[in-house]
């Protein structure tokens, strides 16, 4: 094997619209050089109506596998050769893998998110309340309806797109869903065991704004989690803890994507803190 062919064999990359640097291309480069693996990770900015040619490219070149980030978490489903479980629950793909020369889609947003949320909870059994209905909240829902839980409250302001995922939890799942329309201050029901941002309110620059709660309802010792990640201590998870909730932050779920897309990659479990360092000296 060549040497050109041989880099070309370890490319892994994020294809996404036109953006700024991407935290998840540092922290996975980290983890690389860490580890001393042969590989690089790469952004790619790659518009909807060239997807299918960046796809086909990275196919050609015998890339690794390479992420999705929006708007093509739906649409490269149709370039691709099949889905992970998870992934055609969910409807949507983040990561793809090579296997052998065959695409194969999967979704480590809910994935990464479980992960975070297992280093402390046992989730068997539990009641939690998602906010938003948007992807994160589709995958995180799917994910831990899987994982075990008894009930998922969906709570959003659009009841259609709510609806979209309590009957995909209670179609394809063993889980119980039901959705409660967002409208005014959300009142968490006192029976919660784990409640979730999964919207992006509260993601920078607006790092003072948080979901529109009835914070009296929310007791001390309930799991309270966010997706955001930048910033890590978001004003949702400062007001949690001030009323004596465990927080778990956003950077959990980023850092456990990278680490499922890795191994599912390169076969390698990689050290989670490496990234975490990264990330936490990108976002101060």
């Amino acid at each position: 094997m060549s040497k050109a062919h041989n880099f070309l064999s370890q490319l892994t990359g994020l294809f996404a619209m036109p953006c700024a640097q991407n935290p998840t291309v540092a922290m996975v480069e980290a983890a690389y050089r860490h580890h001393g693996l042969d590989a690089r990770y790469i952004n790619c900015e790659v518009s909807p109506e060239n997807l299918g040619d960046a796809v086909r490219g990275a196919r050609a070149m015998g890339w690794l596998g390479f992420n999705c980030s929006k708007p093509h978490k739906v649409s490269v489903i149709a370039h691709l050769d099949g889905l992970a479980e998870s992934a055609a629950v969910i409807g949507a793909v983040n990561c793809v893998v090579n296997r052998a020369g065959r695409l194969i889609g999967e979704n480590t947003d809910g994935k990464g998110f479980i992960a975070s949320l297992r280093t402390v909870a046992d989730l068997a059994g539990k009641r939690i309340v998602v906010l938003g209905a948007g992807g994160a909240a589709r995958a995180i829902a799917v994910e831990a309806a899987m994982a075990g839980v008894a009930s998922i409250t969906i709570v959003n302001r659009s009841r259609a797109r709510g609806e979209e995922v309590v009957a995909l939890i209670n179609d394809k799942t063993q889980a119980r869903a039901d959705l409660v329309v967002w409208n005014g201050a959300f009142r968490v029901p006192e029976d919660t065991e784990i409640l979730v941002n999964a919207t992006s309110i509260g993601l920078f620059p607006d790092v003072d704004a948080k979901p529109e709660l009835d914070w009296h309802g929310l007791r001390p010792g309930v799991i309270v989690a966010d997706v955001i990640a930048n910033p890590p201590h978001s004003a949702f998870l400062r007001a949690a803890a001030a009323r004596g909730c465990r927080t778990l932050d956003g950077l959990g779920m980023l850092i456990n994507q990278g680490v499922i897309g890795i191994a599912l990659w390169t076969g390698v479990d990689v050290d989670p803190s490496v990234m975490r360092r990264k990330l936490e000296e990108l976002f101060g």
